[in-house]
């Protein structure tokens, strides 16, 4: 029989800047109390009304809350919290700038305490912001059970099953019954049942679980095994979290089991870390489509938070710079006019790329291209509406194009205005295939070599759409130049 204490982390959503939700103006009031208090915080009075907020709210809004605060006053709302319990989960539940802020403020021996405390899980989670030389150093103080446990989960890759689950779960013999096993949950009370109860048998391999209502509704003295439901989803310490929220959100499973290769049961992944790890899993596509890396923290200097964005500007200065090469190679032989539809056809064929490369990453993320006949059949329908919107586009700015170059009286070029039109629809419509092709392909690609298909989306394919595009666009302007020998 295994048994483990919970956490008691209660995450709730709040998204930032967002004054529609409740939370949204739970963070704004609780912003302004805290502003308000800090104003004057050479006076007793501030500090009195510091303590009164910390006393009157709950750690885990003061958790977001405390992000609006100097970084010299967080530590003062910290030692303000009631008891450790709600210190546990304020700085669980704050962000890794204020992590980082209260582990140069608080002394080893307040660590100790805290992360003796702390569920294993999230002690992995808070180490994180933790310089390696201080973690080493508070594993050696606390219980050497509970380092153990901490390192061993440590040692996973951070996007992996094994660091997404927690070693707190209860685990029950198959011959033990309800009474003997609600005896046992009595006497526990930190620890939430309520993730489903696990049944090993004489070898300790994981044999099935036994929902919370199932001990409710049957009479104490049967054994585990005649109310147990089989294990139909289980995964690996190294199973990566695309794997893990495909399966939990698949399946609707409220806990997911983590077995070694001999199906002994080392963890369980809840509901509740899925979605943090769908959080994060956002976070990140959000910064690779930007070109950036996931997040930053005020400690961050200004050469760091360069050199981070500086390879993907790299390549999107060296696409413009070739750009330019092209433009240069094929203005002896284009006329003028030509050049004023660029910023029209790169824009266009660059939307028209990202809609499709979204489209796609879109439906990775959700496990909707995992079978061949899905995918030929997401591909197919991209394939199809890019070229459709490209000659809608194609069609309708030529014909736009020629309208205005007619009734102005040549305004736009000295040549025909059919001839102009033609040069610009065509040549959009052909800007719009290369970006299609790129969009479709893009994260196909990418997810081929093993890079994050979201970079497709970025300033390289961005780029690299920008030259094939303007490339298309000149050898179309050429060919009818030379057709009509302008």
């Amino acid at each position: 029989m295994e048994t483990y204490a919970n956490k008691e982390t209660e995450v709730l959503d709040y998204p930032q800047g967002n004054h529609e939700t409740q939370t949204g103006h739970l963070d704004d009031m609780l912003k302004e109390k805290l502003e308000g208090a800090v104003h004057k915080l050479t006076s007793k009075v501030s500090l009195h009304d510091l303590a009164k907020i910390a006393l009157e709210h709950s750690p885990i809004d003061l958790a977001y809350a405390v992000s609006y605060l100097p970084p010299n006053v967080r530590p003062v709302l910290y030692e303000n919290l009631p008891n450790r319990e709600a210190k546990i989960k304020f700085i669980v539940n704050t962000d890794s700038d204020t992590r980082l802020i209260l582990f140069r403020h608080l002394s080893d021996l307040e660590l100790k305490k805290l992360f003796e405390k702390m569920p294993t899980d999230e002690a992995v989670w808070t180490a994180e912001d933790m310089p390696e030389r201080r973690f080493r150093r508070l594993m050696e103080q606390i219980d050497s059970k509970k380092a153990a446990r901490i390192k061993e989960q440590k040692k996973h890759h951070r996007n992996s099953a094994g660091r997404l689950m927690t070693s707190e779960f209860f685990a029950f013999m198959m011959d033990m019954t309800i009474g003997e096993a609600a005896a046992y949950i009595r006497d526990n009370p930190r620890i939430d049942f309520l993730k489903g109860i696990f049944i090993l048998n004489q070898a300790r391999e994981l044999q099935g679980y036994v929902p919370a209502r199932n001990l409710m509704i049957n009479p104490p003295n049967i054994p585990l095994r005649q109310v147990m439901r089989p294990i139909l989803h289980k995964v690996t310490a190294d199973a990566t979290r695309e794997e893990v929220i495909d399966i939990v959100e698949r399946y609707k499973i409220s806990s997911l089991p983590v077995v070694d290769i001999d199906n002994f049961l080392i963890g369980v992944i809840t509901h509740e870390d899925v979605v943090e790890a769908m959080e994060d899993l956002a976070d990140e596509t959000i910064a690779h489509m930007g070109g950036t890396k996931e997040k930053y923290t005020s400690h961050d200097s200004v050469m760091n938070r360069f050199w981070t964005r500086a390879p993907w500007l790299i390549a999107t200065l060296l696409a413009g710079l070739i750009n330019v090469g092209v433009i240069s190679s094929f203005q002896n032989h284009i006329l003028t006019f030509v050049l004023f539809f660029v910023p029209l056809i790169t824009g266009m064929s660059g939307n028209i790329g990202l809609q499709c490369s979204t489209v796609l990453v879109r439906s990775m993320a959700v496990g909707a291209l995992s079978a061949a006949a899905s995918r030929r059949e997401t591909i197919m329908k991209e394939l199809s509406s890019g070229l459709l919107t490209g000659a809608i586009f194609g069609v309708g700015s030529g014909v736009i194009i020629y309208l205005i170059d007619f009734f102005g009286g040549g305004a736009l070029a000295t040549t025909n205005p059919l001839i102009v039109g033609s040069i610009v629809g065509i040549g959009l419509f052909g800007g719009c295939i290369v970006g299609t092709l790129l969009g479709v392909f893009s994260p196909l690609f990418f997810a081929r070599i093993g890079v994050d298909p979201a970079i497709s989306a970025g300033p390289v394919v961005t780029a690299f759409n920008d030259f094939l595009s303007l490339t298309i666009y000149f050898l179309i302007a050429w060919g009818i130049c030379s057709i009509f020998v302008i």
